[in-house]
């Protein structure tokens, strides 16, 4: 099934969802809906276990678009961004992230929500959203029970860049390979699940994310209403969507 934005496609046991908005698959709007729609109708096949995501063509994605992130879209654009990631990780499929490239933001957040996630080495990697005078609700969430709280200061605070290496090093990725390996290191993980039962899979996701649901859901309301209330009400964070609209240099001002 291809649609504007996606390509789904089944066989047996596993289903791959494939982002096509090259070259960067930059999420916006249309995107969000039909991840969201692809999620819901791959719940519906009991016969499907194992669901990749990954990006067409060199990236997974660049992130959500800019674009978007306007105080009048902003509600919208949480809205619709964490409707995504909540019925990602509350899919009773095992979810595999398959990084290649650009994996930024947004981006970055629906990797690391998966399962498992598998990289290339020299991926790059980054939570860029501080630099625009925004922040990345989801890693704010999340994002320290993966790599530990002072890792995730340093990644969420910085807006730093990494490589696929250092993901897999800090626990955002299960696996970092050389890219004509990837296909490879993915199938042997995707071969032993496909070998076991859907439902105790299915149960068994359920049962390990029982606490971390809760703290997700509670989570990303608080970070939303931050960033819907307060955030998006500074001068900064306008400055910053604005400048990089414009391609220059935001001038802060503290306020």
């Amino acid at each position: 099934m291809s649609t504007n934005r996606l390509h789904v496609a089944a066989h047996g046991h596993i289903a791959r969802v494939t982002l096509t908005r090259p070259p960067l698959n930059v999420i916006d709007f249309e995107m969000m809906d039909e991840l969201h729609d692809a999620l819901r109708d791959l719940e519906q096949h009991k016969e499907i276990s194992v669901v990749i995501i990954r990006g067409d063509g060199n990236h997974f994605s660049a992130g959500v678009d800019v674009a978007v992130h306007t105080p009048e879209l902003v509600p919208t654009m949480l809205q619709k961004f964490h409707g995504v990631i909540l019925a990602l990780t509350r899919l009773r499929k095992i979810t595999i992230a398959e990084v290649r490239g650009a994996c930024l933001g947004g981006g970055a957040e629906l990797a690391m929500v998966c399962d498992m996630c598998f990289t290339t080495q020299d991926a790059k990697w980054g939570f860029p959203e501080i630099t625009l005078g925004c922040y990345p609700p989801v890693a704010c969430t999340a994002l320290a029970a993966l790599v530990g709280q002072k890792r995730a200061a340093d990644l969420i605070f910085t807006g730093r860049t990494f490589t696929g290496d250092v993901a897999a090093e800090w626990g955002l990725a299960n696996e970092a390979a050389t890219a004509d390996r990837m296909d490879q290191t993915i199938e042997s993980r995707v071969g032993a699940l496909t070998k076991l039962s859907s439902a105790a899979l299915a149960h068994a996701k359920k049962a390990f994310y029982a606490w971390d649901s809760m703290h997700l859901d509670k989570g990303l309301a608080r970070a939303e209403k931050t960033y819907t209330e307060e955030l998006m009400k500074t001068e900064d964070a306008q400055e910053g969507i604005q400048a990089w609209m414009e391609k220059r240099k935001p001038e802060w001002k503290g306020r």
